[in-house]
């Protein structure tokens, strides 16, 4: 599914083999560790009816690369039917290797649908702690309810995450994180927290940052939960890059070696298949997955194949570049591949789960229009060609998700998307950071003055949290979840506002 327009860049990048299925059952019976190698937790991930991924990562010392040396470990890893692990069902062994910085990606297989399961790993004597995962009904089951929450943007410096604290004890089949799950800016005094070194641009500074925030004991919590489904944005290789071109417009070949290491690092630290290891600066993340016969929901990339954003990046008024066709968040593959994909959907639910805004938000109040570049409303072509999909109902009851920009917003999508006259062809629910500008507030005058500008929005807060999501044939709900604030421990958490998307109707209405 990747392109092989760049495929010259990955001779460019750090890479490596996937480390080869050998026993050794010698060395791990003799391993020792100086502490427990299990400080970053476990997860799962990418669920399917029958299996899930695994995950874990071998690290001592894990903010001065792991402190495991070059030697392939193995590492044994359970799955059982109770947290105490007193039945087991699926276990074997699988390889640490160095060159993906130990980590562990375990495709369990031959599980049975729609049921909880718990999992452990070993190293030698150290046990890692007890996660639980949960796979997907069977294909085309019939299915009553789905819930799951998504997130996005944690920054580390800038918050606590509280908002995982809570999130941990929801009852969710599963969970999506919608991208910034790292920050690659060097480290800044007076702030909640400090991220370790400078601004990220090795493998091993990847692998540094990556280990900081996984050190986190909600952020581990809430891994453990439940199964996770995972897309990146752009902080996790540099902020507002577009294909090959960073943010500073470094040499093409200085940043694809810069995108390797991002990716690589990305895959180690998730729980992602054998389908998306990296090649190079290429990797495969965009992808489907289906929840029996309720919902389809499609992962998407706006980062990797995407062209430079027009008039300049970042909020400016509207250029002749916004209409070029040439223009694309997805890449011509990627738009084809959705859209023939919801063609084929015959789900009353189909869920895009994707980076950034797709509504229209005229950010300047009065008469004068000003866009973010570096969202959907820069990228006008493509979006009237989704949106005219949308109306054909090709596919049923489309509802996009997005994070990104830092606050909570519920939008309609309309067939002209300036237009609030035009149909409305699907909704959107954007979440809010986890921790992201920190404490935030309800909705801060300046905010509510864009609101006021843009009549297709329904709902904005300005509250750290998470997105809560419950999915029925008749309507889908969405829960807005926040945390007063993250600059200090122990916030509440409380639902700020609820909205219902009625089967065969588009637009969302406050519950």
């Amino acid at each position: 599914m990747l392109s092989r327009r760049d495929f010259f860049y990955s001779t460019l990048a750090l890479s490596a083999a996937w480390p080869r299925r050998v026993s050794l059952a010698g060395m791990q019976r003799a391993l020792r560790f100086s502490a427990s190698p299990f400080t970053l937790g476990v997860a799962s991930g990418d669920p399917s009816p029958d299996g899930v991924v695994l995950w874990t990562r071998l690290a001592p010392d894990p903010l001065h690369g792991g402190g495991m040396g070059r030697e392939p470990v193995d590492v044994q890893w359970r799955v059982g039917v109770d947290d105490r692990m007193a039945r087991v069902v699926k276990s074997g062994t699988a390889v640490a290797s160095s060159a993906w910085a130990h980590t562990v990606h375990v495709e369990v297989s031959g599980l049975e649908p729609q049921r909880w399961y718990w999992y452990q790993f070993q190293a030698g004597n150290e046990l890692s702690p007890v996660g639980r995962t949960r796979t997907f009904p069977a294909a085309g089951s019939p299915v009553d309810k789905m819930r799951f929450a998504f997130v996005s943007c944690q920054h580390y410096e800038q918050g606590l995450y509280t908002a995982f604290e809570h999130m941990a004890h929801e009852d969710l089949d599963f969970a999506m994180h919608l991208g910034d799950y790292i920050y690659e800016n060097p480290a800044s005094d007076n702030r909640v927290r400090r991220h370790v070194g400078g601004e990220l641009m090795t493998l091993e500074d990847y692998r540094n940052r990556y280990a900081q925030y996984r050190s986190d004991p909600a952020l581990q919590a809430v891994h453990a939960a439940f199964p996770w489904i995972v897309v990146w944005d752009d902080h996790e290789v540099d902020n507002n890059y577009a294909g090959f071109i960073s943010e500073h417009d470094d040499p093409v070949e200085e940043f694809a070696k810069r995108r390797a290491a991002g990716y690589q690092a990305y895959y180690e630290h998730m729980p992602l298949r054998r389908a998306s290891i990296p090649h190079g600066p290429l990797m495969q993340i965009y992808r489907p997955f289906a929840y029996g016969n309720l919902a389809n929901m499609f992962m998407l990339d706006t980062r990797q194949f995407r062209t430079d954003q027009p008039c300049g990046d970042n909020v400016k008024p509207v250029c002749a570049a916004v209409s070029s066709p040439k223009a694309t968040l997805m890449g011509p593959t990627q738009e084809r591949w959705l859209t023939s994909s919801l063609a084929r959907s015959s789900a009353p639910w189909n869920i895009i789960g994707q980076q950034i805004m797709m509504g229209r938000l005229d950010r300047m109040p009065g008469p004068e229009v000003r866009l973010s570049m570096d969202k959907w409303d820069g990228y006008e072509v493509e979006r009237a060609r989704l949106l005219k999909f949308f109306a054909g109902r090709q596919a049923s009851n489309p509802v996009v998700l997005a994070g990104d920009i830092h606050n909570n917003w519920v939008n309609d999508l309309h067939l002209e998307i300036a237009n609030v006259k035009s149909p409305i062809v699907a909704t959107e629910f954007v979440g809010t950071s986890v921790s992201t500008t920190g404490d935030g507030s309800d909705i801060p005058p300046a905010l509510k003055a864009i609101v006021e500008e843009n009549e297709s929005v329904r709902f904005c807060n300005d509250q750290r949290g998470y997105v809560r999501c419950e999915v029925e044939k008749g309507h889908m709900r969405t829960d807005y979840r926040v945390v007063d604030y993250v600059t200090r421990p122990g916030s509440p958490i409380k639902t700020r506002a609820s909205f219902v998307v009625e089967n065969g109707k588009a637009g969302a209405q406050k519950a």
